[in-house]
């Protein structure tokens, strides 16, 4: 059947049916939805795939999606009533089974998203309306963890070979990997990968679209001034990362409008504290990145204040901590840096027995984050001038995520959003020492520390507000005090758009494709 025949069929559409072209600097990593756990991914699967509850976004509050209700029966017991007559975008109908498949597919082993799966022994089968999420323990974060877990078709996953999630870390795919089916309001028309994403309205879609968007195409543009281009001649409508040296000759622009705000994401450096030896560096025999006065040293030489003034043109908050101040958790307390001070770092890289410095690997991404490579480029410089010689290596988001998880960087960049807004997220993919059920599946410097692991296991269960926010500081106080990470800032996002479009800024940095409209 045509489309344009399709959608008469379907659910009515505005009818000044529009196309929405936007771009970015980098591409979405995979159509897997359990694959790999990466925000432009997860922005792009929510217009194919639906969730359980999902948040507005105005108030950033769960509501209902392909759930209608929820009610705790138990304190390990949360029944879920199914929205009735969904279907797929292939017009089959959405089961219970493929809501307990799919909250079980999150946990396999190849799976980015147990993260969100914490908590959770099992989903079951109520009756044709009705699922039920068994819990381990108390998990007072399941509504926003559910949030991010979407829901496939097992019957098309299990026909098309896709039953476990593709690994992220190997080069084989599944044909997940590159299609997609949900029950959400757009579906994918043509993938391909670096080059161009069709998505176009899918004529099964259960809900009431208030948008005129009919087609969406995404254009991956890693060059700023490519991308800059492409708004201003009118060949695209929408750039979710202009460059900040940009922004006030698109402020000043009649045609163009910004809007920005705070992501919750934060940037920073993480380090290898697990390898005997670093690849690469001069130092044989031993791991300084294992010594905390080393740490110390590389955090105490750099400029923040330099990079948010010239790199980042003010648009960036700094940071002591690795989460932003709209995530639970976060405290004035916790977010206080060390000092900048290139004479305390010598003095420390001297007392640890380096006071000539040492060749150390340096990873970056340099189409992922805001000024990504830049900010890589400016810290390599500050780290020269206390003898530290960082052989700093730059790779695409799709290559860079990979190499990271694998263990391949000594040190690296990452910026780090919090989906749950809470910061359980944050301490256990990050800071948990690495191990089974989402614990540590970031922590790619494999920091280990028993203690912050036993912290991490109380706030998992932990029900009093008052008690569990107190370990949450206690914990981010404990990151800060073995410098775990180096924290850089969180990051400001403007948008910039064509002035006929209209969109409400998230802060998660993701478009919410049923409040976008082309006037």
């Amino acid at each position: 059947m045509p489309l344009a025949a399709a959608l008469v069929l379907g659910t009515a559409l505005p009818s000044a049916a529009r196309t929405f072209k936007w771009s970015s600097s980098s591409d979405i990593p995979t159509m897997d939805i359990h694959s790999q756990n990466n925000a432009l991914g997860n922005g792009i699967h929510a217009a194919i795939y639906d969730a359980l509850v999902y948040y507005n976004s105005k108030t950033f509050k769960p509501e209902p999606q392909l759930a209608t209700a929820w009610k705790t029966l138990s304190p390990t017991q949360v029944r879920f009533t199914l929205r009735s007559g969904v279907k797929f975008s292939d017009g089959s109908a959405l089961t219970p089974e493929d809501v307990v498949y799919s909250i079980t597919r999150a946990m396999a082993k190849t799976s980015n998203y147990a993260v969100y799966a914490q908590g959770i022994d099992k989903v079951v089968k109520v009756d044709a309306n009705t699922v039920d999420i068994l819990l381990k323990s108390p998990t007072p974060t399941l509504i926003n963890q559910l949030t991010e877990l979407r829901i496939m078709s097992r019957a098309w996953a299990e026909k098309n070979r896709s039953l476990e999630p593709k690994d992220i870390k190997t080069q084989e795919e599944t044909f997940a990997h590159r299609n997609a089916m949900g029950t959400g309001p757009y579906m994918v028309k043509e993938w391909q990968p670096d080059q161009r994403l069709v998505m176009v309205a899918n004529p099964h879609y259960w809900g009431k679209n208030p948008t005129n968007v009919t087609e969406i195409v995404y254009t991956p543009i890693k060059s700023q001034a490519t991308r800059l281009a492409a708004l201003l001649s009118g060949e695209t409508d929408f750039v979710l990362d202009p460059s900040p040296q940009d922004l006030g000759r698109l402020r000043n622009n009649a045609d163009i409008k910004v809007i920005d705000g705070v992501e919750n994401r934060t940037i920073f450096l993480g380090m290898d504290q697990f390898r005997d030896e670093l690849p690469g560096s001069n130092v044989k025999g031993k791991n300084p990145l294992k010594d905390v006065r080393v740490r110390k040293a590389l955090y105490q030489a750099i400029d923040i204040n330099a990079i948010h003034r010239v790199t980042m043109r003010g648009l960036s908050q700094n940071t002591g901590t690795v989460i932003a101040p709209q995530v639970n958790g976060w405290t004035r307390k916790a977010d206080v840096r060390w000092p900048y001070d290139v004479a305390a770092a010598q003095k420390l890289l001297a007392e640890a027995g380096y006071p000539q410095g040492f060749e150390v690997d340096f990873a970056c991404s340099n189409n992922r984050y805001i000024n990504d490579e830049a900010i890589c480029q400016a810290v390599t410089a500050m780290w020269a001038r206390i003898g530290i010689k960082a052989k700093l290596r730059t790779l695409p988001l799709v290559t860079y995520f990979p190499m990271i998880q694998r263990y391949e960087a000594s040190i690296y960049m990452l910026g780090w959003g919090v989906p749950t807004f809470d910061a359980l997220y944050s301490l256990q993919s990050l800071l948990r020492t690495v191990g089974a059920g989402g614990d540590g599946n970031y922590n790619v410097g494999r920091y280990s520390n028993p203690q912050m692991d036993a912290l991490v296991e109380r706030v998992k269960v932990e029900t009093d507000l008052q008690v569990r926010n107190e370990l949450l500081e206690k914990a981010l106080l404990l990151s800060h005090e073995d410098v775990a990470y180096l924290p850089l800032h969180n990051q400001v996002i403007p948008w910039a758009m064509r002035k006929n479009i209209e969109a409400i800024h998230r802060a998660d940095n993701r478009i919410d494709w049923r409040n976008v409209r082309v006037n």
